[in-house]
């Protein structure tokens, strides 16, 4: 491949074989597709729409981005692809930390796994190769003892990523969880990991950055990249909301205009949110500021809680967790919040959608739909739920099939926040119009980071807009969509976005591999990865009709706030998203593939 930036190198690791191989990438889907998401969702096309998520034909893909690893601000990323055992579509998760720019270090762009391990196994990735060792002592560990014990294990310079007794009893939003607690949280990625018998990949390479095609233009790419990074005051180090609050900066502003899912959605605004809000927690617990490879800007909050039951240390407290135990529990206990987030991570466990799943149960509970019992705020409650959930042992088990599916078999389905199996994030729909499109029409269900318009709807970037206005918001998510689709391939931070513009990164990916570009074409890619994911999920059965919101948010009015008295207008707003797609009530249709070039 004559593309700098890559190293070139994809390790195709069959699990039911023990067998390892290697290839390059193919230069046409680098072009067309990047890396990244990208790549990883070409990868599990190219596989086929209809493997069973939890099979051993299901491909579980590590994939980093040319700019991953370099010394791009924020370019830590790293993307794990799959079919999703909790959506039936495509998905991909990220994590930051360092374990992205370590498997590009190491001589990787991706690790590609089929098939099942008789027995338990972690992969070793050192040296441009991959081991496949014996897991059997780690298998039942947390993740943080199975982290500890391999960092011992291998020593200095190594990223561990693990799952947890989630992924190995299989519950669909099952995560994998880096060293740092930095989490790959939606999709259940860590589920498919737990049905290969697959523990662990331990990544051990000393710092090699990746050469740039063309040096000179890419030091002066990332020198602007920075200064707008410094001037932003989203992302200022030091100084920016995320840099001194982190993402939960978001708490009180949403609030405020009423876009907080409260009590599982009936209320759009949450009493208790100082309590537990950015500021709060920085005077409060806040004991340091951790960061990720070439990152200036150090979002991630690490906090201590005094002595007591709720007694933890954690890497980060950040918003969408606050959230989902917090304000969709009707919860205001600081304390509580992080050591349920704190145990999620050691199991591997997805914060939102555990966290959605709990109050759908606390909702069918008081509604009497089932005999198991869930106050609405009982934090010891929701600890021992959220063990039986990781182990699926009695109640647990239910929930671990996620909220969308326990809430049917509670009898009324209505009752789950959730999208194409997936729960919503912290963001509701009556208040924030084009964040509910976004959520509606997310590809690997309901999601806010797919297509973020909170940046145009709160912060004005990269122009303001009315939150509550749906007219423009499918061109604007559109554009979001997009735009992310490339970030999430380059793979580079989407809080990057705050400050960066296209122009910014067409600089960087040019210099760095070397292709003549313009911003016009560089959403083009962006565009050619939603729509491939698009006909992934058309081809697995998710066809007209899959773009949809709980009734609650259509129907409902907005309790308070500055969205009082608001519903979300989604059919208008799918009718103009459709056209600035050019689907068919939410079909790609063939004109579209052929002209975006894909299979």
């Amino acid at each position: 491949m004559q593309l700098g930036g890559y190293a070139n190198r994809v390790a195709r690791v069959d699990l039911s074989a023990r067998e390892i191989g290697y290839e390059e990438i193919d230069e046409e889907d680098a072009r067309k597709y990047i890396g990244g998401r990208g790549l990883g969702v070409k990868y599990v096309f190219d596989n086929g729409p209809d493997v069973d998520p939890l099979g051993p034909d299901n491909l579980l893909c590590f994939f980093v981005g040319p700019i991953t690893g370099t010394d791009a601000n924020m370019s830590s990323r790293l993307a794990i692809v799959t079919k999703s055992p909790l959506t039936g579509t495509v998905t991909d998760s990220h994590q930051g930390g360092w374990s992205g720019a370590r498997l590009r270090w190491a001589g990787f762009d991706g690790l590609v796994f089929r098939g099942r391990s008789e027995t338990p196994v972690y992969a070793l990735v050192e040296g441009e190769s991959v081991e496949l060792l014996d897991a059997s002592d780690l298998w039942g560990s947390g993740v943080h003892d199975t982290v500890a014990k391999l960092s011992e294990r291998h020593g200095d310079d190594v990223s561990v990523i693990a799952i947890g007794q989630a992924g190995e009893h299989q519950v669909r939003f099952a995560a994998w969880v880096n060293e740092h607690d930095r989490v790959a949280g939606r999709g259940g990625t860590g589920a498919v990991g737990g049905s290969k018998n697959l523990k662990a990949i331990v990544i051990k390479a000393a710092k090699r950055v990746p050469t740039a095609a063309d040096p000179k233009a890419f030091r002066e790419a990332r020198r602007a990249a920075l200064k707008a990074i410094s001037d932003s005051p989203a992302t200022a180090p030091r100084t920016g909301a995320l840099s001194t609050l982190g993402t939960n900066s978001g708490m009180m502003i949403l609030n405020i205009i009423g876009a907080i899912p409260t009590k599982n959605g009936q209320f759009t605004t949450f009493e208790g949110a100082p309590n537990i809000a950015g500021d709060k927690i920085r005077d409060t617990i806040l004991v340091g500021n951790p960061t990720c490879h070439a990152c200036p800007v150090g979002c991630k909050k690490e906090v201590e809680t005094p002595e007591g039951k709720f007694h933890v240390h954690m890497e980060s407290f950040e918003y969408e967790s606050a959230w989902a135990f917090g304000p969709a529990c009707f919860n205001d206990d600081r304390d509580a919040i992080a050591f349920l987030t704190d145990l999620c991570n050691d199991y591997g466990m997805d914060t939102i959608d555990m966290g959605n799943a709990l109050a759908m149960t606390m909702e069918a509970s008081e509604k009497e739909l089932i005999v198991e019992r869930l106050e609405w705020g009982d934090t010891d409650a929701m600890v021992e739920l959220v063990r039986k959930t990781a182990t699926r042992s009695g109640f647990g088990d239910t929930l671990a099939e996620g909220s969308a599916r326990a809430a049917a078999g509670f009898g009324d389905p209505e009752m789950a926040m959730a999208v194409k199996g997936q729960g919503i994030a912290a963001y509701d729909p009556r208040g924030l119009k084009g964040m509910g499109l976004g959520l509606a029409t997310s590809n690997r269900g309901a999601c806010h980071l797919r297509g973020y318009t909170f940046a145009s709807e709160v912060a004005g970037i990269p122009h303001a807009t009315n939150p509550q206005a749906w007219e423009g918001k499918g061109d604007l998510l559109k554009y979001f969509q997009d735009l992310h689709a490339v970030s999430d391939s380059l793979d580079i931070c989407k809080f990057s976005a705050f400050a960066e513009s296209v122009d910014d990164y067409v600089a960087q990916y040019s210099s760095v591999v070397g292709v003549e570009m313009d911003a016009e074409q560089l959403m083009t890619i962006g565009e050619r990865i939603y729509n491939l994911e698009r006909h992934y999920n058309n081809l697995a059965g998710l066809g007209e009709g899959s773009d949809t919101l709980p009734e609650r948010f259509l129907t409902e009015p907005s309790t308070g706030g500055g969205s009082e008295g608001q519903v979300c207008e989604l059919e208008s707003m799918l009718e103009e998203y459709y056209a600035a797609r050019g689907w068919v009530n939410g079909v790609v249709p063939q004109e579209k593939l052929e002209a975006l070039g894909i299979p």
